[in-house]
């Protein structure tokens, strides 16, 4: 081999090196992705079936907003609309409610719609549609939506 050659060999396996490490410098940026996006995933599912397992309302008032009283006041899936946490509120169960955010959930934020719903057989009287809208720290949302039917 020449001296002309070996050079030629040592620049093409740097800048193939080069590519690599660049290309594993992006992969590991980006590893915690799917991670974020799953916790995120878990949060809307926990909020959309709390919702989902309240009682159809009684009146047509929804959608009514949110009221202040928060979450463990709630009796109807049309007391939901509106409700917006800033990340880290607690998920617990209906009745356990606490006020201590969540450790490592500051950075998400949840937001949720009720509305009515016109389906073939159903007036929007009798069917709501529930979507679930959760921000991870990155900013990027994921929307669950959920039905529920007067029956």
């Amino acid at each position: 081999m020449t001296l002309v050659e070996l050079i030629i060999s040592i620049v093409i396996i740097g800048i193939a090196v080069a590519a690599l490490y660049t290309a594993m410098a992006s992969i590991t940026g980006r590893s915690a992705d799917p991670m974020l996006r799953q916790q995120a995933l878990a949060i809307a599912e926990a909020y959309l079936e709390e919702v989902s397992l309240q009682a159809f309302p009684t009146s047509n008032n929804c959608p009514a907003s949110a009221n202040g009283a928060g979450r463990g006041s709630f009796d109807d899936v049309c007391d939901y609309n509106g409700l917006s946490y800033p990340g880290g509120q607690p998920l617990a169960p209906r009745n356990a409610f606490s006020t201590t955010p969540i450790a490592g959930l500051e950075g998400y934020r949840v937001q949720l719609q009720v509305a009515p719903f016109t389906v073939s057989g159903l007036s929007a009287a009798d069917a709501l549609r529930i979507q679930v809208t959760v921000t991870d720290p990155l900013g990027q949302d994921l929307a669950l939506v959920g039905y529920r039917a007067r029956y």
